[in-house]
């Protein structure tokens, strides 16, 4: 059994708020150690229940975070930040199950640090469903018929995974108490609880369907500000719907979209008047 990890930092163990997820601030190593053992739960748990084959996504930031000389020694790491499928380079449909780990509600949602890739995204729709990271990598997923079976991050990001997915098994970490607080599981609670869970999903995993993406959809970007759609419409195939801060791109399939969503978000960033 192939099983692929895309691991996001945001809704790891015990982290409320940005000095734990920016290297420039003062918890980020802490922070890092307690998302690599919280991988390695998980890693190690798949293992020892008929898994051989196990690859992980760094997908945090500039996708460098975990650290690989304390990662289990049995997984690969993909690690950087240039990839064509950010959060979820390289799965493809040798994999019989994908895991999120460490994830967040999207934004303009309740949730610790809750966001959708970039802080000048408002909202991402495939046709008319307002999906964030989540729902885009499993749509991705889905693409390749690779049922994502367990998600693990914060309890917002449980329940949007719950009204997107049938049958996933989740595993809240942390409670939202605000944007920027939380009530925590302690890591070794934590690990209990993605050790379960592992095993729970790995045992539902003939039960858990894929999310299957529609065919050529509309994809749309709607951004916090107008200098930021400017930006993004800068990509061939784009426009600006009238009287909005939305780009639109009508893609071949999910993988289109999912390229044209990193250059889009990309190019949005260069807008520095908010």
């Amino acid at each position: 059994m192939k099983l692929y990890m895309s691991v996001d930092m945001e809704g790891i163990t015990g982290l409320p708020d940005y000095t734990f997820v920016n290297p420039q601030f003062h918890n980020y190593e802490r922070a890092r150690r307690i998302m690599t053992q919280e991988a390695n739960h998980v890693i190690e748990t798949a293992f020892n229940n008929g898994c051989d084959y196990f690859l992980v996504n760094d997908s945090h930031s500039k996708m460098n975070n975990l650290l690989v000389d304390e990662l289990y020694e049995e997984a690969e790491l993909i690690t950087g930040g240039v990839k064509r499928y950010s959060m979820v380079e390289s799965l493809d449909d040798s994999y019989q199950g994908a895991i999120f780990l460490g994830y967040h509600a999207r934004a303009g949602q309740p949730g610790v640090m809750s966001h959708s890739m970039t802080f000048g995204v408002r909202n991402f729709y495939v046709n008319d469903t307002a999906v964030g990271e989540l729902g885009l990598n499993a749509y991705v997923a889905g693409y390749y018929d690779v049922p994502v079976i367990l998600v693990g991050g914060d309890d917002c990001a449980s329940h949007e995974a719950e009204q997107l997915i049938p049958n996933v098994v989740t595993a809240p970490v942390k409670y939202s108490i605000t944007r920027q607080a939380v009530k925590s599981l302690t890591p070794k609670k934590s690990g209990e609880l993605l050790r379960e869970k592992t095993i729970e999903a790995i045992n539902l995993l003939n039960r858990i369907d894929p999310l299957t993406p529609p065919k050529q959809p509309t994809f749309r970007i709607e951004f916090n500000n107008y200098g930021q759609a400017e930006w993004a419409a800068i990509m061939p195939g784009t426009e600006i719907e009238p009287n909005s801060c939305i780009v639109k791109f009508e893609a071949k399939d999910i993988l289109e979209a999912y390229r044209a969503m990193v250059v889009m978000t990309e190019l949005a960033m260069n807008s520095t008047f908010n």
